[in-house]
């Protein structure tokens, strides 16, 4: 095998490993060389061994794959790495174990103002809807609050809902709910951000979720204590997406801050991963607020540091009913959920967003969601003239027959989370899947029928809705099973859904010529695996782990 891209010395060479490029026409080789942040050659471990000089960094793949650097293309930097903290309850079930769990962590966090729970199922008490009782019989003298995997429904018990002032119930915009009970008084369910929102600003981290709830700044802006405290946080974030190697983040919230936070990081000791953050778009901004997604492009516009998209939000989730169906509900019939954007809103803020020719990014999760997205973006087509928009996606949960060609007849992306379906990585079946109804299931998370009808379709984990690794998303694609035997297979190989989180990830941030693939001057961004990761089998995969992460040619991860 001849090398490719031959010059001077490299700084860093991987040799022994299995190189899987993702380059179609060099898909697979032996060795990979870097030299000033960028892909000097691939080949032959002998070739490649030749570029070797007294300064080189030899990093030895041990026979395991070496991969380009993981694209996590949706996902929450600061909010997931504030939750690294928080009691975690994944895959707790029955009250027993809650109250265990809650009891044994409470006395961990002394000085807290507001105890915090993540990712509890829906189901952990069964059939039954947990509620404020529950939780005050667990932990009744401090505030306390939890959330669904979803992070689309919390529970809190009746002292944070008191502390919060929304015992009594409140007001809230379209498509949030306080659950009320029959006693007159919150029942302790808060469906959406509106409703969580005043509880978990009790935790006193607010400013980690405000590119999530309110696109917003910090006000008062915070003080030089304060901004170093967040920069940690965000340092934390940034380290464990090396450790599960990514190289390369783009972010499904965001404000000003968080860029300003990024830049100082990387002014300090430079960035381990690259990240680009949107402005996050609400429901109650006006239109001339998009000048602020305009400056932030100007401002943040390099290989580490970018911005250039818009965020929006156009429904909620299947399993509290937020999300917009065509159809009603299987187990609501009277119900198809309410937009957080009226269609013509929509429609006009796409027309808006694309003009400037910022990129647009939408969390749709049910099929009227979708639809109405599909259409927005249809509308700014013509309003604007067609230009190469890459607009974008998020989740596409259920959709419908009508609606799975115009993906790339419009030429927008789908970007999808092999984590999220029910069955998969352990989440149950239910509620969700009696939520949709069977009628619904063939064209529901359906990844391999949007990819066969030419849909660009990248996968992630919305962490930290999801677990953050790559490998565990890989696995599950893989491995997915269809709920019924007449559903079609909506299942990747391995080599696909590796492309999905690399090849994919490049295209959907404009960047498919320098990242993605492991060719001579694209971007030093690669991952060493522990294994072969198209030899194991499928069953196994979650055993592999990132060994090494390498981005920009410099070492961000080492097991």
């Amino acid at each position: 095998m001849s090398v490719t891209g031959a010059g001077h010395n490299a700084d860093l060479i991987v040799i022994n490993g299995r190189v899987l490029t993702m380059d179609d026409g060099n898909p697979t080789t032996e060795a990979v060389a870097v030299k000033d942040g960028a892909i000097l050659a691939v080949g032959s471990r002998a070739a490649i061994e030749k570029l070797m000089g007294p300064a080189t960094k030899v990093i030895d793949a041990k026979g395991g794959s070496v991969i380009p650097g993981f694209i996590e293309a949706h996902m929450h930097l600061f909010s997931g790495a504030a939750e690294l903290a928080h009691l975690q309850l994944a895959g707790v079930h029955g009250f027993e174990a809650l109250q265990k769990a809650i009891r044994d962590y409470a006395p961990t966090r002394p000085d807290a103002k507001m105890l915090v729970g993540q990712s509890v199922d829906y189901t952990v008490l069964g059939d039954e809807r947990v509620t404020r009782h529950h939780l005050d019989r667990i932990l009744p003298d401090r505030p306390f609050i939890m959330a669904a995997p979803d992070h689309h429904t919390m529970w809190a018990n009746t002292k944070a809902l008191e502390m919060a002032g929304i015992l009594h119930g409140r007001t809230l915009g379209p498509g949030n709910e306080i659950v009320m009970g029959d006693d007159g008084l919150a029942a302790g369910e808060l469906r959406e951000g509106e409703a969580f929102g005043p509880v978990l600003d009790l935790a006193g981290e607010s400013r980690v979720r405000l590119g999530l709830a309110t696109g917003g700044e910090p006000d008062p802006m915070p003080t030089p204590a304060e901004r170093a405290y967040d920069r940690d946080i965000m340092r934390r974030g940034l380290a464990w997406c090396a450790r599960h190697g990514i190289t390369s983040i783009q972010n499904m919230d965001g404000n000003l801050y968080q860029l300003e936070l990024l830049a100082e990081i990387e002014a300090e000791e430079g960035l381990p991963c690259r990240v680009q953050i949107p402005f996050h778009y609400k429901n109650f901004m006006t239109l001339d607020m998009l000048d602020k997604a305009s400056e932030m492009s100007r401002r943040f516009n390099s290989e580490w540091l970018s911005s250039g998209m818009v965020k929006v939000f156009y429904d909620g989730v299947l399993d509290s009913w937020t999300a917009v169906m065509v159809e009603p509900y299987a187990d609501r019939p009277d119900w198809v959920g309410e937009p957080l954007f009226t269609p013509q809103q929509f429609i006009d803020l796409a027309v808006a967003i694309d003009k400037r020719g910022l990129q647009i990014a939408v969390h749709s999760i049910g099929d009227g969601a979708v639809r109405a997205v599909l259409n927005g973006y249809e509308a700014a087509q013509k309003a604007n003239g067609k230009r190469d928009s890459r607009h974008r996606i998020e989740h596409i949960e259920v959709t419908t027959t009508e609606d799975v060609p115009r993906f790339a007849e419009l030429g927008v992306i789908a970007s999808m989370q092999p984590p999220h379906p029910p069955g998969a990585m352990g989440l149950p079946l239910e509620p969700t899947v009696s939520r949709i109804g069977a009628a619904r299931w063939p064209l529901s998370y359906a990844w391999r029928t949007l990819k066969d009808a030419g849909a660009h379709v990248v996968f992630a984990s919305d962490w930290p809705v999801s677990p953050i690794d790559p490998i565990l998303g890989i696995q599950a694609a893989v491995l997915r099973k269809p709920w019924a035997q007449s559903d079609p297979d909506q299942s990747f190989s391995v080599r696909e859904s590796l492309a999905a989180y690399t090849v994919e990830g490049a295209y959907a941030g404009f960047a498919e010529h320098r990242k993605g693939m492991l060719k001579p001057g694209y971007l030093a961004d690669l991952v060493v695996l522990s294994a072969d990761i198209e030899a194991i089998d499928p069953e196994m995969i979650h055993h592999v782990r990132s060994q090494i992460t390498i981005c920009g040619g410099k070492v961000t991860y080492q097991a």
